[in-house]
């Protein structure tokens, strides 16, 4: 494998994000009403699509190493406070999902909610800045440079 062999990796990563956004608000829509079966199929996608992009992001970034902003200083700026807010908490988010699911899985369901009640803003936070920030750094920033 090469760098220039993983040049689609960091769009299929920001789909992956995406991905795990919706499917995060779309299981707190069904839980809300309700839907308990939608709420564990939208939660299981979302983890997979989350693993999916943590894969792909690990595969990508060990072969091609990091990728430096190239935009305007005033928007460097901007971006450099979107990715620590987006590193320190999707540090945090991984053992916040991890723990919602034993909970979820050993039928602590008091203790689920009061989890994940923290951890899905943390969640949706995280993927959403994770695509902005690919398209900060892949979209933005090449347009700006002309």
């Amino acid at each position: 494998m090469t760098p220039e062999s993983l040049t689609f990796l960091p769009t299929l990563n920001a789909c992956f994000n995406a991905s795990s956004a919706a499917l995060v608000l779309l299981a707190w829509w069904a839980i809300r009403r309700g839907n308990k079966l939608l709420h564990i199929w939208c939660m299981c996608a979302a983890l997979v699509s989350s693993a999916l992009f943590l894969s792909g992001y690990l595969i990508y970034h060990a072969y091609h190493g990091t990728t430096r902003f190239e935009g305007p200083p005033a928007i460097r700026f901007i971006y450099l406070a979107i990715l620590l807010t987006h590193t320190l908490l999707a540090m945090a988010v991984v053992p916040l999902v991890l723990g919602s699911v034993v909970f979820a899985i050993r039928r602590r369901f008091d203790r689920h909610k009061r989890l994940a009640r923290v951890t899905l803003p943390i969640w949706l936070y995280v993927s959403v800045t994770g695509v902005i920030i690919y398209w900060m750094l892949y979209h933005l920033a090449p347009a700006l440079r002309g």
